[in-house]
């Protein structure tokens, strides 16, 4: 392990073993091809891990000022749907579900 402390999604590239369901593996082939396959396991691996922080964030949160109301989880809706539109508006539309 480096000494370097890099967040999530930084540093160099470093080889691991990872074991998955024939079935699952193949379906990321198909969706992405053979050369993809690593960049997409590291963002779906990213992206679970940044879901996972913000869901601790929203815990710890939730403990030090109570929880969120309808209201202000509402307005969070929004305020992210508005930020997803503007990233899909510039990369493209959703893949197509096969």
């Amino acid at each position: 392990m480096s000494e370097i402390p890099y967040n999530v999604g930084e540093g160099p590239a470093t080889r691991v073993s990872l074991s998955l369901p024939e079935g699952t593996a193949e379906a990321i082939r198909r969706r992405v091809g053979k050369r993809e396959f690593s960049a997409f396991i590291t963002e779906a691996v990213e992206c679970e891990l940044r879901g996972q922080i913000l869901d601790e964030y929203l815990a710890d949160y939730e403990r030090r000022q109570g929880p969120i109301s309808e209201h202000e989880q509402e307005h969070a809706r929004r305020v992210f749907d508005e930020v997803f539109a503007e990233v899909f508006a510039e990369e493209g539309q959703w893949p197509a579900a096969d």
